[in-house]
């Protein structure tokens, strides 16, 4: 079973509330962007209008590697709240 099929047996238990805030002001001046590369999830983008890091936290697999890679401390990270985020499956 390859990684995609793994990921996809995943269920996601979405919080209203995100559990990773990006400090705009710091990223903005950010030119590796590395979270762009490095999440697993795929769950960064720039916003072509604004020009501003978007995030769908609700697809976070919660490895933190996000916050890692941001070596310029533009990221809060957490897990999610009690009862939310992403619930592992194995099959």
């Amino acid at each position: 079973m390859n990684i995609e099929a793994k990921l996809g047996l995943d269920a996601f238990i979405l919080d209203k509330e995100t559990h990773i805030v990006i400090h705009q002001e710091i990223c903005k001046k950010c030119e590796a962007k590395y979270c762009l590369y490095v999440c697993p999830g795929r769950l960064y983008s720039i916003n072509q209008e604004t020009g501003e890091m978007a995030l769908e936290f609700g697809g976070c697999l919660e490895c933190g590697t996000c916050m890692i890679a941001c070596v310029d401390g533009a990221l809060d990270w957490n897990y999610p709240r009690g009862g939310f985020g992403v619930q592992y499956r194995f099959g």
